[in-house]
């Protein structure tokens, strides 16, 4: 059983930046990549941005240049820097690790808000 523990978000002003976290625990697996998706009220859940285990990274169009993802092997650990915050970048955001046989698994979630 794998559980995904997030952390970080919360409320900011806009222009404001956070940063999550999202560590797994409990069984031990080979990772091909953790992410981050996020869902806004009423709209789909949507790839935020993504790391491989070969270190490639990719980003929704919406975050470039503002977000910034990284990991740190030995702790098995995601970070989402997020930077520049927008009212439109508020929503649930739930970490992502798809396992080296492609299983997905989800956390949580956790609420980012920006007020204007």
């Amino acid at each position: 059983q794998v559980h995904l523990v997030e952390s970080g978000g919360g409320l900011v002003q806009a222009g404001g930046s956070l940063r999550l976290s999202c560590a797994p625990s409990g069984s031990r697996f080979s990772i091909n990549a953790m992410g981050w998706y996020r869902q806004a009220p009423g709209k789909a859940r949507e790839l935020v941005a993504r790391i491989t285990s070969e270190d490639i990274t990719n980003y929704a169009d919406s975050v470039k240049g503002r977000f910034a993802i990284s990991r740190d092997n030995a702790k098995n650990t995601v970070y989402l820097q997020m930077n520049s915050l927008k009212p439109e970048d508020t929503a649930v955001y739930y970490c992502n690790l798809r396992a080296s046989d492609y299983t997905d698994y989800w956390g949580k979630g956790t609420l980012v808000t920006v007020s204007s």
